[in-house]
């Protein structure tokens, strides 16, 4: 089967193969923006997908033009079978990432040495204690630090994660730029994005423009640099001149890149999204458990995505709960 006619190209000739797989939906942060007030009902233990099953899953995928696999969560480091699952997903011939909130990095840096997982992307969406706490509803800023500097010393390739949400963190977006002075990180800046019970709204949202806007009231033109957008891109990315690091912007709401959108999503419960935007979902668990092909189920999910954002082409459109208000929680999708 060549690229032009695997079953993860869709109906507009993008070809799938970044596949992102949830581990759980259970996090030891309570960040505001992913997880509803009153929080989620988990999914049942038993219908969570087995390290086998991950594995199984995933191979189907591999075979099929995946070459690129991330874990994602909740957060990943809290499955107690991590190891198990990493060690046979690192059999397959892809490129192994993590997303993680940096908590637990400590204990597992071992772990993710021994099975060649060097790139990590880490959530982190202020430089201040006391408003991580706030956000996150949780002490553990200064762990989260001493394990971005650990990752670091360790020679990690490191991208930090930043929601900006206006009123709250979008006075720090020219230090997290500064931050890239003297580290050799990337820190990508993300529109807030509306997802079930995270009570988003237009206004709370700050712009690829508005960020480029206050980078530009520090920094002069000639300082910041454009940098060559990636195949597959989701952030547009800058660089300050002689900073070790660069910055990146990830539009989703007010400059989507879904023309050269290459991602899938399967959930914790073996569910696959096609969109992070979309209501539907195609459970592969249950055939799997029944040792039934997910061929033909891959292909249709992959054949029924929208252009745009599940559909949603405008701001109005997403600005309307009515047309996402049925989509999961972000930690019940996986980041």
């Amino acid at each position: 089967m060549t690229a032009s006619n695997t079953i993860l190209t869709d109906g507009f000739g993008r070809r799938h193969n970044y596949l992102r797989i949830s581990l759980l939906e259970k996090c030891n942060l309570r960040c505001t923006y992913c997880m509803p007030a009153d929080g989620i009902a988990l999914s049942p233990k038993a219908s969570l997908m087995t390290a086998e099953e991950i594995f199984s899953i995933a191979e189907t995928f591999v075979k099929n033009g995946v070459d690129k696999i991330r874990l994602t969560g909740g957060e990943p480091l809290l499955r107690k079978d991590f190891p198990e699952i990493v060690s046979k997903l690192a059999s397959l011939d892809i490129s192994l990432s993590i997303t993680t909130n940096g908590i637990l990095i400590d204990r597992h840096i071992a772990v993710l040495k021994q099975f060649k997982i060097k790139k990590i992307n880490l959530s982190l969406d202020t430089l201040i204690s006391s408003k991580f706490h706030a956000v996150t509803l949780r002490n553990q800023f200064e762990k989260v630090i001493d394990n971005l500097h650990l990752l670091l010393n360790n020679d990690f390739q490191v991208k930090v994660n930043v929601v900006l949400m206006k009123g709250f963190n979008d006075n720090e977006i020219v230090d997290f730029v500064k931050l890239t002075q003297f580290l050799p990180i990337s820190v990508r800046f993300i529109e807030f994005m509306p997802f079930a019970g995270n009570e988003w709204d237009r206004s709370k949202m700050v712009s690829q423009n508005e960020i480029l806007s206050l980078v530009g009231n520090t920094f002069s033109s000639d300082q910041i640099q454009k940098l060559e957008d990636e195949k597959n891109f989701t952030s547009r990315n800058y660089k300050i001149k002689d900073f070790q690091g660069d910055f990146g912007i990830i539009s989703s709401i007010t400059n989507p890149f879904c023309d050269s959108c290459n991602r899938i999503r399967l959930t914790a419960d073996g569910k696959i999204k096609n969109c992070l935007f979309s209501n539907s979902e195609t459970d592969l668990l249950t055939p799997i458990r029944n040792g039934e092909s997910i061929m033909n189920l891959i292909a249709a999910a992959i054949q029924s995505k929208k252009k745009v954002r599940a559909g949603m082409a405008t701001i109005d459109e997403m600005n309307d709960p009515a047309k996402h208000f049925d989509n999961r929680s972000m930690i019940a999708i996986g980041g």
